[in-house]
């Protein structure tokens, strides 16, 4: 068995914003490691908390949105999702914000998922899954005049099709989807 080390946070030494704006901040942090070393240029992007909702209908249908995505270009399935506002108490208050106005399902019972970073080495936010069972839609969308969302309600073998097929390519809407499938043995 190997002996294994004790391993320390960095200290940061000084921080300079190099952009701060709605959707992008990015810094560039001047570190200390452990041993002295000073790492003089590390980068990491700031981002507020991110949610994502597994969101099935009374009936057993997976609630999924489509939408246009720039940074790959192309227009995909996902789960509902956002941002947390500074409005929301908590996670999960943003969770159901974001599919009442996203998609106008509402209702049913939740529970939080998983906690997921998407790249821990550069940014310095957190996303969670939530599991929302039993959703009914009980109004219509209530969308940012930047979005342009369509609904799509799938079963539980058209889901895993589309995952099969890598229809799904955002990995922290991904991850938590094929963990529900494992632990429900859904295939």
């Amino acid at each position: 068995m190997e002996q294994q080390k004790d391993i320390q946070p960095w200290e940061t030494v000084s921080t300079e914003y190099l952009i701060r704006r709605p959707w992008l901040t990015a810094r560039r942090d001047v570190l200390r490691m452990p041993d002295g070393t000073i790492v003089p240029e590390y980068y990491v992007l700031e981002y507020p908390t991110w949610i994502n909702i597994i969101a099935i209908t009374t009936d057993g249908q997976f609630v999924l949105v489509r939408q246009y995505r720039h940074g790959l270009g192309i227009v995909e399935y996902e789960l509902c999702a956002g941002v947390m506002d500074a409005s929301d108490a908590s996670p999960l208050d943003a969770a159901k914000r974001e599919l009442l106005e996203e998609t106008g399902y509402a209702g049913g019972t939740w529970t939080e998922y998983t906690t997921l970073s998407a790249n821990p080495g550069s940014q310095n936010n957190i996303s969670h899954t939530f599991i929302a069972k039993g959703v009914e839609c009980v109004s219509g969308q209530h969308l940012d005049e930047t979005e342009e969302i369509t609904i799509h309600l799938f079963t539980q073998e058209q889901l895993i099709d589309l995952l099969r097929k890598d229809q799904l390519k955002q990995a922290l809407m991904v991850a938590p989807l094929w963990r529900y499938i494992a632990e429900n043995h859904l295939i």
